[in-house]
Formats: structure tokens, sequence, C-alpha cells
């Protein structure tokens, strides 16, 4: 099964799934508001007005309206759409060697927390933690990223005493580092995944 098969399982995911438009102008102005919400969201937080959204993908305030009825449904799709990309972005790095698409897909996963952190945070103003919508992302997540784990471990060039969910919460944690510069970010992530390598064989 495909991570984009798995996050499309719940009722609440579906249910942003299925409200993409199918008429290409509809979608057009769909995608364009997605991409406006996440470039607000990453500038100046969750708190950004939906007037501001709009602007920012050039359409007018009805328009956002009629394809998010609510703040909510906003955040949900944006959601949504960041952790599809990023379960897509698997797909994309498997043909590299199993250590570099390994690395590449957890730099993505970087990148995602960026704005999986501030969506989250008021997501949980309208949903709990367990709610399916974080639940399903999280599965396909996991579907798309354990796979590339066990490939490299399979080549032997990661330590096979770790799982996918430990190497996330390194991963995460130092995503969650405050006022970081990203060249720093990528720093210490280097720095992390050097112990994440299987140990070279003694010489």
């Amino acid at each position: 099964m495909r991570a984009t098969d798995q996050i499309g399982s719940t009722d609440t995911v579906r249910e942003v799934v299925a409200a993409r438009p199918k008429r290409a102008d509809a979608l057009r102005n769909y995608d364009k508001l997605i991409a406006a919400a996440r470039e607000a969201f990453a500038e100046g937080g969750t708190s950004t007005s939906l007037e501001d959204i709009a602007r920012r993908a050039q359409v007018g305030i009805g328009t956002l309206y009629r394809h998010f009825p609510s703040r909510q449904a906003l955040l949900e799709a944006v959601y949504v759409d960041e952790v599809e990309a990023l379960c897509r972005s698997a797909a994309d790095f498997a043909e590299l060697p199993p250590w570099d698409a390994l690395v590449a897909w957890l730099h993505r996963f970087v990148a995602y927390m960026a704005t999986k952190q501030a969506l989250a945070q008021e997501l949980l103003s309208y949903v709990d933690h367990e709610a399916a919508l974080f639940q399903t992302c999280r599965v396909g997540l996991y579907a798309a990223g354990e796979p590339l784990l066990e490939r490299a471990q399979q080549a032997g060039v990661v330590r096979a005493d770790t799982n996918l969910t430990e190497v996330i919460q390194m991963v995460g944690g130092i995503a969650k580092i405050p006022s970081l510069e990203p060249a720093q970010v990528d720093h210490i992530l280097g720095i992390a995944l050097d112990g994440l390598r299987y140990p070279a064989a003694n010489t």
C-alpha cells in the first residue's frame, strides 16, 4: 500500500482529499490558496488572517470560503498537503543510493517539521492529539519512511539496532530547537546522522 493510500484511509482525511476540486480552474485556485496559506503560516504563524491568505493567492475572500468554509478546514488541508508531499518525496529519493535516499528524506522531514509545528498547534484548538487526522498522517509518514530506513539497514550503511520511531524522535528534536538558522539545523542534523551510520569495520 502506498503512503498516500494510507493517508486517505480515515473519514477526516478522506473529506480533505475529496474536497479538492475536479475542474482545472477551481483546482488552480485551490492550489494557490494552499500555497499562499503555507507561505503565510511559515512567515507569520497560523494566526494570519484568511483575508491576507486570499490576497496572497490573488483570489477573493469568497473564493477562499467556497473551498474552505472554516479556518479549521484550511488548516487541515494544508496539514494533509504537507504530509502528502513528504510521503511522495520518499518515492522521489528511492533511486538514490540507500544512505543518500534516507538522508535526503530526513532533511525533507526537517523542512516539513517547520510548518507542521505551527499547524498542529493551532489544529489542537479544534481536535485532540489522538484525532484521526493526526493518526492517519502518522501512519502515512511511517509507510513512506520505513522502507528507506530498512533498505539502508539491509545495505549495511545504517546501524541495525534502531527503528524509524527513534530516528524521527532524534530528527524531530533537532527540528524543534528554537532560534536556529537553517544552516545550524543542517549542521547539527549532519552530526546526528553520522551516529546513525553503521560502525565502520576495524582495519
